[in-house]
C-alpha cells in the first residue's frame, strides 16, 4: 500500500492577457507623448550637436530596412501579450518603461541631432519614410530608445520562441538594431548608449528578485568607508576623463558605472549588486560590472602567480583560489564552494556539485554568512575532495574553512584553527577584522563538540 500523501497540482497561471492590454494602454500614450515632447522641445534650440565619427559616412543607406525598422512598434506591443505570467509582464513592462524614462532624460539633458542627409525614396519604402518622418524628427539621438526597446522586446521573444522560428526571430530581430543605422536614424554612439540603457533596465528589473536594502554597520565599516571612498574617486575620475576626451573616450563610462556600483556594494547594498544565483551572476550584472571584474580576474592570478592554485587543509578539504582553464588540469574536485561574488562559475565547476555564498572582497563576513558558507561545506562534504575556493584563495575562503574547523571541533580555537590553515598556506590573510569575525562565529557555536573521525 502506498502511504505516501498525493500529490498537489497547482494549476497553471493563466496568460494575463487583460493585465498586457492594460500596460499598453499605459506604456503606448507615454512613449508616444514623451517622445513627441523631446523631439519637440529640441527642435526649438538655437543650437543642436552631433557626435559622430568620421568611419560612419561609409555606413551604407539600405531604403529597404525601412520594414524591419518599423516593425518594432508590432512586435513591441505583442511582447507584452507573450509573457506567460503576471510576474513576467510586469518585469518586462517595467524595463519599457524605464527605458523610455532614462531616454528622454538623455534626450532633454543631451540633445543631438541625426547629421547625415538621408537620401530621397519613393514607391513604399518611401510611404513609410513619409510616415515616420511625420512624428519622428532628427533629434532624440542619444540613447536610441530603438536600440533599448529591440533589445528588452528581443529577450521575450527568445524566451518563447522555439525551433526554427526562434532563428527567424533572431535574424529579424539583428535586422531591426542594424535598420537603426541603415535608414539614417541614428549615429553609433546613440546605437551604443541605448544598448547600455537596455542592459540597466534588465539590471534594474531582473528576473530573479533581488532584495535591495542597506545593510546594518558591519564592524569594519572604517575599512568599507575607505573602500567606498576609492571606488567613487575612479569611478568619477573615469567619468570626468570620458567627457575629457568625448570620441571613443566615452567608453569610459562603463568603468565609471561599474565601480560606482562597485562602490554601493560597499556603502551597503552588499552582495546584491552581483545579482549571483547558484554560483552564476545574471548577464546583465556581467555586462555592466565587466571592467570591474576583469581587473578581479587579471589581480586573482598575479598575486597567487608561483603559488599552488590550492592546497589541502585536511583530507578532502582544498583552500585555493578561483580556478582557470589551467587549474582544473591540476586538480580534479569532487565539488566546489564558490566563495565570490565577482565571478560566476564555470561550466566545469557547474557540472560537479556546487555551493555559492557570495562574500565581498577585503571586508570581513558576518557570523550569519560564515555560518551559510560552514552549512554549504556541511553539505558538500560527502562529494570530497571539496575545492572551497575565493578569488585568490587567502582570506574568504580562509576564514570559511577556518570556521568550518571549529565547528567540527577539529581546531579548539580559532587561533588554532588559523594555525592550521597558515600550515597548509602560509599566505593566508587574517586581519583583525576577520580574526573578530570568526571569534564572534566561535562564541556562537555549543560548547561541546564532536571531533569528526575524518579529521585528524
Amino acid at each position: 500500500m502506498n502511504l505516501a500523501a498525493p500529490s498537489l497540482v497547482t494549476a497553471p497561471e493563466p496568460r494575463p492577457w487583460r493585465r498586457a492590454a492594460g500596460w499598453l494602454a499605459v506604456l503606448g500614450p507615454f512613449f508616444f507623448l514623451s517622445y513627441g515632447f523631446t523631439n519637440w522641445w529640441t527642435g526649438q534650440l538655437v543650437h543642436v550637436d552631433s557626435v559622430v565619427f568620421g568611419w560612419e559616412k561609409y555606413i551604407p543607406f539600405w531604403d529597404w530596412t525601412i520594414l524591419p525598422y518599423m516593425s518594432l512598434d508590432a512586435f513591441y506591443a505583442g511582447s507584452l501579450f507573450l509573457c506567460a505570467t503576471r510576474a513576467e509582464l510586469d518585469t518586462h513592462a517595467k524595463r519599457l518603461f524605464s527605458a523610455s524614462l532614462i531616454s528622454v532624460a538623455g534626450f532633454l539633458l543631451f540633445p543631438l541631432q541625426f547629421s547625415f542627409v538621408r537620401p530621397a525614396t519613393s514607391g513604399f519604402n518611401g510611404a513609410l519614410f513619409d510616415v515616420l518622418m511625420g512624428f519622428d524628427k532628427p533629434y532624440n539621438q542619444a540613447p536610441s530608445l530603438h536600440i533599448s526597446l529591440v533589445l528588452l522586446v528581443w529577450l521575450v521573444f527568445a524566451r518563447h520562441v522555439r525551433g526554427v522560428a526562434r532563428w527567424a526571430v533572431h535574424g529579424w530581430f539583428f535586422l531591426i538594431a542594424l535598420s537603426v543605422f541603415t535608414t539614417y536614424q541614428h549615429h553609433f554612439i546613440d546605437g551604443v548608449a541605448g544598448a547600455a540603457v537596455g542592459v540597466v533596465c534588465v539590471y534594474l528589473f531582473p528576473n530573479a528578485p533581488v532584495v535591495w536594502q542597506r545593510a546594518p554597520a558591519p564592524a569594519d565599516y572604517p575599512l568599507r568607508r575607505k573602500l567606498v571612498a576609492a571606488y567613487l574617486l575612479v569611478a568619477l575620475l573615469c567619468f570626468g576623463l570620458a567627457v575629457a576626451l568625448g570620441g571613443w573616450g566615452w567608453l569610459l563610462l562603463w568603468p565609471s558605472g561599474a565601480l560606482l556600483l562597485v562602490g554601493l556594494a560597499y556603502a551597503g547594498l552588499g552582495t546584491s549588486v552581483f545579482q549571483k544565483h547558484d554560483g552564476r551572476l545574471c548577464w546583465a550584472a556581467r555586462v555592466l560590472l565587466a571592467p570591474y571584474r576583469v581587473g578581479a580576474w587579471w589581480s586573482s592570478r598575479w598575486f597567487t602567480r608561483g603559488t599552488a592554485p590550492c592546497v589541502e587543509v585536511v583530507p578532502g578539504i582544498w583552500l585555493g583560489r578561483a580556478p582557470g582553464r589551467t587549474d582544473w588540469r591540476a586538480q580534479r574536485p569532487g565539488a566546489v564552494l564558490d566563495l565570490t561574488a565577482e565571478f560566476s562559475l564555470d561550466a566545469t565547476a557547474r557540472r560537479l556539485p556546487h555551493r555559492s555564498v557570495p562574500l565581498l572582497d577585503l571586508v570581513a563576513p558576518s557570523v550569519g554568512q560564515l555560518a551559510r558558507a560552514v552549512a554549504a561545506l556541511d553539505e558538500l562534504e560527502p562529494h570530497q575532495p571539496v575545492l572551497v575556493h575565493c578569488a585568490l584563495g587567502y582570506s574568504r575562503s580562509a576564514v570559511a574553512v577556518a570556521a568550518w574547523l571549529l565547528h567540527r571541533g577539529a581546531a579548539a580555537t580559532p587561533d588554532a584553527a588559523i594555525a592550521r590553515l597558515r600550515a597548509a598556506r602560509p599566505q593566508v590573510v587574517f586581519s583583525a577584522a576577520y580574526r573578530a569575525a570568526l571569534a564572534d562565529y566561535h562564541a556562537s557555536l555549543p560548547t561541546a563538540f564532536t571531533l569528526s573521525p575524518t579529521l585528524p
